[in-house]
């Protein structure tokens, strides 16, 4: 990839990380402070799950994408662990995602049940297993499925050579058989058909109430559809961000190399980490909740501004009105006082 390319690879990686941090923290906060009773929905604990785990793409992810591209030498199975975390966040991600989808699910086809099954108790159990799951699918290449590099092809002693530098990239220590096989295949391609038939079948539910219910009920049928639609288009981002860049493995994987221009890799890339800054905009304009969440935190960070400024305004029109006294004194301080 030629110089100017990379400058523009980096910009726009500096401008998707900040865009990740300051989107997910107005999520966070906005659900977790301005939502209320939100963190009794089992919904909304499964968003702040997916926008941390936007949030740490941001933080994380992103400058480890920009590092680990063979900029710095380091030890092979510290390569192999900064470059799981990257799939230990996507993992994360899949599995908020299909918590949210089985959520609504069971919302919709057990109403009498739900309550008794979606306790906070449960739902931040859920959670954490979500997360647990997620490091453990996430670092399996630590187990061994990862590529052993010798950076000395003469060297004899194994443990000398495992912990000799080497510059750094995510290929040259993750395996792309496992890229593919289970990464791709079994932990991001597989949940997400789960997910379409679990939203295909709940639109699908929720059409036919729609017919049959009388114009009382039809209300909250159509706020169910609507954050169901909402939430089935958080999935098609995901889905729509990530899939070219493992369709690009796995031409890499069958016919080589070649199959894949530097510039497309890198354009799948910068698409992959591009979906973590995109899901706080579908929030905002797709669920209400959040919306007059966000709303709310603008309106206190303008008052914020507002009264700071007044308050700059006065303390100026104090000095000013002071010194302007001082000159009046010193200008009239030889004149006799009458």
């Amino acid at each position: 990839m030629t110089e100017w390319c990379w400058v523009v690879y980096t910009v726009l990686e500096a401008l998707i990380a900040v865009a990740c941090c300051l989107g997910n923290v107005l999520v966070v906060c906005a659900v977790c402070v301005h939502v209320k009773g939100s963190l009794r929905e089992p919904t909304f604990c499964f968003l702040v799950s997916l926008a941390v785990a936007d949030l740490l793409v941001g933080v994380a992810a992103v400058p480890l994408a920009v590092l680990l591209d063979g900029w710095v030498s380091m030890s092979p199975d510290l390569c192999l662990l900064l470059s799981c975390v990257v799939l230990v966040l996507t993992q994360a991600s899949v599995l908020s995602l299909l918590a949210i989808a089985v959520d609504r699910y069971l919302r919709l086809h057990t109403p009498l049940r739900y309550k008794d099954l979606a306790t906070p108790r449960r739902t931040w159990l859920a959670v954490s297993l979500c997360w647990v799951l997620s490091c453990l699918l996430g670092f399996t290449p630590l187990f061994g499925w990862r590529n052993h590099i010798s950076p000395d092809p003469d060297a004899k002693n194994t443990s000398s050579t495992s912990s000799a530098p080497l510059s750094c990239t995510f290929l040259s220590v993750v395996s792309l058989r496992f890229m593919v096989y289970f990464n791709f295949l079994g932990c991001v391609l597989l949940p997400l058909l789960v997910m379409t038939l679990l939203y295909m079948r709940i639109l699908w539910s929720l059409q036919g109430r729609l017919q049959n219910s009388p114009p009382l009920a039809r209300a909250s049928l159509l706020r169910e559809r609507r954050l169901a639609c909402s939430l089935a288009l958080v999935l098609l981002l995901f889905a729509g961000c990530w899939i070219p860049l493992h369709l690009m493995n796995c031409l890499v994987l069958f016919f080589g190399p070649q199959a894949v221009t530097q510039v497309a890799l890198y354009t799948g890339i910068l698409l992959s980490h591009a979906n973590s800054a995109v899901n706080p905009v579908v929030y905002a304009y797709r669920i209400p909740k959040i919306q007059q969440a966000y709303a709310q935190i603008w309106r206190s960070v303008l008052v914020v501004f507002d009264c700071r400024y007044r308050d700059r305004h006065v303390e100026q029109s104090r000095t000013a009105s002071r010194t302007n006294r001082s000159i009046e004194t010193c200008g009239s301080g030889g004149k006799a006082t009458p």
